[in-house]
Formats: C-alpha cells, sequence, structure tokens
C-alpha cells in the first residue's frame, strides 16, 4: 500500500526530517545495547502482522523482524513490536522510534529520494485490488460503473483508483475512512458495493467479515506494490543487515536449506551452503554479526518459501498462490543474490 505523496510531500518531508536519527547513533549498537529490535508492523493484517488474543504476534513482516533479531542476536524472541497505521508509519522511522519498518509498505522513488529511507528488498510482490459481496453480481472491476467503493485515507490506493476509473471511463462512489480497521467494517456493514486495497490485505480482511465465503476478491490488478522492509539512509551498516537478512532467506530455499534441516547441511560440501551457514568464511564480520548469523535465521524462522507458506500460501488460512513470489528457478521473480 502506497502513501499518496503529491500536493504535500514537500511539506511532509521537511517536518519528518527535523526527527531523523544522526548518521552517527549506529543502529546496530543501538539495537545491542536496549537487548531488543524494535520493530514498526501493520496494525494487524492477517498473513503479514496481527496479534492474537495472547498478544502473540505472527506474519510475514513479523517473521522478517525475527529473523532480524535472529541475526543480530542468535535469538529471534528479542523483538518488540509498535503496531502502526498508514499515516504513523513514516514517522516512527524517521524519529527512530523503531529501528525497522516492516509494514506491507510499497518500494517507490519518492520514499527512497525524498523521506530519507532505503527499502532493503521486497518480501512480497503484490498489486492493487477490489473485493466484492458475490451478491453484487460483479465479476470484473470494470462491472464496477456506478458502485461506491471503500477505500483507506492516507495511502496511494485512492489515487491508484481515481487514475484507473478515469482512464477506463467508470463512474464511481469513493468512500474514504481514515482507520483500515473501520474501512473493512463499513464494508462489511454495507456502506459500500466494493473495498479495495493491496491485493494481499484484500484475502487478509476477507477472513475478518462476518460471512468471509460472501465475498470474492475479483481478478484484476490495476498496480505495482512491491512490499518490504525499510530503514533510515543514514546507517548503512543496518541497511545492510536488513537487506542480507532477506536475500539469505532466499539463498536458504534455492539451496534446500530449511528449519528442520539447518543443522544436518552444517555438514553439506556445497560451497554455496557453507558459505550461508558460516562453515566457510565469515560474511557476518563486515556487518558486525558472527559466522551463523544466517544459521540463527534460518534455525528461526526457515527458509522464504516456509515464511511464505505458513503465513499466506498453502500452509496458511489465506491460501494464496505464490505466483511472482516463487523463486526464479520455478518462474517467479524472487531472486537471492548470491554469499561468496
Amino acid at each position: 500500500m502506497k502513501l499518496h505523496m503529491l500536493p504535500w510531500l514537500a511539506g511532509a518531508t521537511l517536518a519528518l526530517a527535523a526527527f531523523a536519527v544522526p548518521a552517527t547513533a549506529g543502529t546496530l549498537a543501538n539495537v545491542q545495547a536496549k537487548g531488543f529490535l524494535q520493530c514498526g508492523v501493520n496494525t494487524g493484517l492477517a498473513g503479514f502482522a496481527i496479534a492474537d488474543s495472547s498478544g502473540t504476534w505472527t506474519g510475514i513482516d513479523v517473521d522478517y523482524c525475527k529473523a532480524i533479531a535472529a541475526a543480530v542476536f542468535g535469538d529471534a524472541s528479542k523483538v518488540k513490536y509498535t503496531p502502526l497505521d498508514a499515516k504513523e508509519r513514516f514517522t516512527a522511522l524517521q524519529s527512530g522510534e523503531v529501528d525497522v519498518l516492516i509494514r506491507n509498505t510499497t518500494w517507490t522513488m519518492s520514499r527512497d529520494t525524498s523521506l530519507g529511507f532505503t527499502f532493503a528488498g521486497v518480501n512480497y510482490y503484490d498489486g492493487q485490488g477490489f473485493m466484492v459481496k458475490k451478491s453484487l453480481g460483479v465479476a470484473h472491476v470494470k462491472d464496477l460503473d456506478g458502485a461506491s467503493i471503500c477505500v483507506q485515507s492516507g495511502t496511494d490506493t485512492e489515487f491508484n483508483m481515481a487514475d484507473y476509473f478515469k482512464h477506463n471511463n467508470i463512474k464511481y462512489k469513493p468512500v474514504v475512512i481514515e482507520k483500515l480497521s473501520d474501512t473493512i467494517a463499513a464494508y462489511d456493514s454495507g456502506r459500500c458495493d466494493a473495498y479495495t486495497t493491496d491485493a494481499s490485505g484484500l484475502y487478509g480482511s476477507r477472513l475478518q467479515l462476518k460471512n468471509p465465503d460472501d465475498h470474492i476478491v475479483l481478478p484484476e490488478i490495476i498496480s505495482k506494490e512491491p512490499l518490504g522492509p525499510v530503514v533510515r539512509q543514514d546507517d548503512v551498516q543496518w541497511f545492510n543487515i536488513v537487506k542480507w537478512t532477506h536475500n539469505a532467506l532466499l539463498d536458504a530455499e534455492e539451496l534446500g536449506v530449511t528449519k528442520a534441516n539447518v543443522d544436518e547441511m552444517l555438514k553439506s560440501e556445497n560451497p554455496a551452503i557453507q558459505r550461508l551457514l558460516g562453515v566457510q568464511g565469515d560474511f557476518g564480520k563486515p556487518m558486525g554479526l558472527d559466522a551463523k548469523w544466517a544459521y540463527n535465521i534460518i534455525k528461526a524462522v526457515g527458509n522464504y518459501g516456509e515464511v511464505f507458506d505458513r503465513n499466506v500460501g498453502k500452509d496458511s488460512q489465506l491460501k494464496i498462490d505464490r505466483g511472482v513470489n516463487k523463486l526464479w528457478t520455478d518462474g517467479g521473480i524472487q531472486y537471492g543474490i548470491p554469499i561468496v
């Protein structure tokens, strides 16, 4: 989901910059000193970041938080979560309230160049979609002519929809609501005919509806939404840690290293596996980590495929097909950079 940053970008950038953490802060040193990672996540989106009644967090983004903690501490439990809505997430990262933002946030040029952020990879390739009640009898987005559509404010979802509907000469009535939970509730209560957000978010939100089986996600995707972890631009060392955590998860899947077999794989004669697991070389040292940083990640959360499948894929309630999120070797576009 992209924050709409056209009319107010300059002012927001100046306002946020005043809170930026100095480049000399040393995020890794700060994280190690306090003894835990402070991770900014969604306020509650099934499959990505959601807390149960006991306060236990799960989701793809949560597993990435755990993976970073495992790389830094050798202990995936050393994480505290800060739930953030669409508007407050960037201020929280700028100000240093969180060490990393992993909150289904779209990588865009303006965020890379104007807000002082750097994206460390794409942990989920997504796109904007639409959900409707089956009783509406709608099969495609272009059938929504004259419909009312719920959309969350403070995101680029509203802007994308306006462009798409104007280009296709479709009339509609936007119902703009600030909070995600209120947006979903408005759609569920019948206040609007359709609900739009990232397609992955639609599958997660559908689980929260009174009668999930009464709703369908339409097949069209109207935008590109590469989602991934975000850090401040002021700390290259920390950027490398988050970036290579992501790559280690992908490399592990490609190499067949899993949470279950990672200990056995320490005996592998494959040089790529030896480097990944710290048997050969010490690729953690330049980042300020120990040689077993990637081993600790995989031991804690598994590889990328395992993270995907249990949170949003075949082993989850959402059952989302991996599609383009498959490895490049399987016809997808996920591609781990080699450790060498």
